[in-house]
Order: C-alpha cells, then structure tokens, then sequence
C-alpha cells in the first residue's frame, strides 16, 4: 500500500470521529439549551449539568473548557436559530416577510425565555461577548427589514438609527410580554409591526431614498 492509500485509510476514521464528535458536542448543547430554559445560570453546577446531561462532567470540559465556555456555546447556539427564522422569509413579499420576521421572533423569545433574556440583558453580568452575540442579532434583524422595506441592506445613518430605536423597543415590549404573558402573540406582533410601519414612514421624510411601504387597506 502506497502513502496516499495509507492517508486516504486513515482519514475515513478520522472523518467518522469528527461526525461523531460534532453529533456528541450538539447533543450537549441541545441539553444545555434545555436546562438553562428553566435555571439560571448561578444555580447550575458543573455537576448538576454533567447529571442531568448523564456524561462525565471531564466531557462537558473536553468540548467547552469551562462551564462559562459552555453557556457561550449555548447562546450562540439559540442565536444562530433566532437569525435563521429572521431569514427565512425572503420568498415572501415584503409586508409579509416583515410579519413573519416579527411572529418568528416572538415565538422564540416565548418559548426559549432563558436564552432570549441572556441574549438582550448581557448573560451573565456585564458580559462582552453575549452582549457582541446581541449585536449580531440585531445586524441581521436590520439587515432582513432593509430588504423587506427598500430591498437593500446598505442603510443610510439615519434610518439605522431610527430602525435601532424600533429593535429596541421591540427588545423591551417582548421582555415586558414574556415575563407577563398577558396579551396574545398575535396582538403583540400587530402592535410591533405597527410601531415597524410608523418608523418607517418617518425615516421616508427625512430619507426620500427610503420610501415607507404603503399602509394597510382598511
């Protein structure tokens, strides 16, 4: 057997070690996302989490270094499924893309509390990196209303300052709506897509470039 057919030998094990570590790394997440839903993360133990995942907790330090290093990898797990469902509407037309976007986004936040807290508040404490994790949310949020509104993504100063402001209020109703679940998802939603349209139309009157779409027939 040559040298290439040695390497090519070796690296289909390899390759399989590498599935089967990535499947076991996702699993650990996908428990961690599950724990941390109801448990914050002060009164989660590396020892409760290696139980309750039923691993050794030398695994969870393995793929994670440390317990902070593992709610890291679980936040920037939910985000990266809270940016997808603000991606998947660009089939859509643009009313409706922004409809879908803003209903997307609540149904996470109502039924991932936890993660959506940790992602808007900073995790835990006053922590850079959850809070640049945010920041990427909200690029992408921007970046699928620009193109629902203008079909473009290079946002003048002004409307991303105006659209900022609506993202956080948004942030703000949607924290004030799942720690009270007193109003319907869909009323939320309509009152956010509302607030959406006023902004809108503002930026139109300072941005001509930036026409607000029409309003809603009666």
């Amino acid at each position: 057997m040559n040298k290439s057919q040695q390497r090519g030998g070796d690296a289909r094990p390899a390759a399989r070690d590498t599935v089967r570590s990535q499947a076991r790394r996702a699993e650990l997440i996908a428990t961690g996302r599950k724990l941390f839903a109801d448990t914050s993360y002060d009164a989660l133990s590396m020892d409760d989490i290696a139980r309750q995942a039923g691993v050794a907790k030398g695994l969870i330090y393995y793929y994670f270094t440390n317990k902070r290093g593992y709610y890291l990898a679980i936040i920037e797990d939910a985000v990266a499924e809270l940016v997808e469902r603000a991606g998947s509407t660009h089939d859509l037309p643009p009313v409706e893309r922004v409809e879908r976007t803003v209903d997307g986004y609540l149904r996470y936040a109502q039924h991932h509390q936890a993660a959506y807290r940790a992602i808007i508040t900073g995790g835990v404490g006053f922590d850079a990196e959850v809070l640049a994790i945010r920041e990427r949310v909200r690029s992408r949020l921007l970046h699928t209303i620009a193109l629902g509104a203008w079909g473009r993504d290079d946002i003048p100063v002004l409307a991303r300052t105006a659209l900022t402001g609506w993202l956080s209020s948004v942030e703000g109703v949607t924290l004030d709506w799942i720690a009270a679940q007193e109003l319907p998802r869909e009323t939320v939603a309509a009152l956010l897509v509302r607030g959406l349209g006023d902004t809108l139309r503002l930026i139109e009157e300072y941005e001509p470039d930036c026409p607000a779409p029409p309003r809603p027939s009666a």
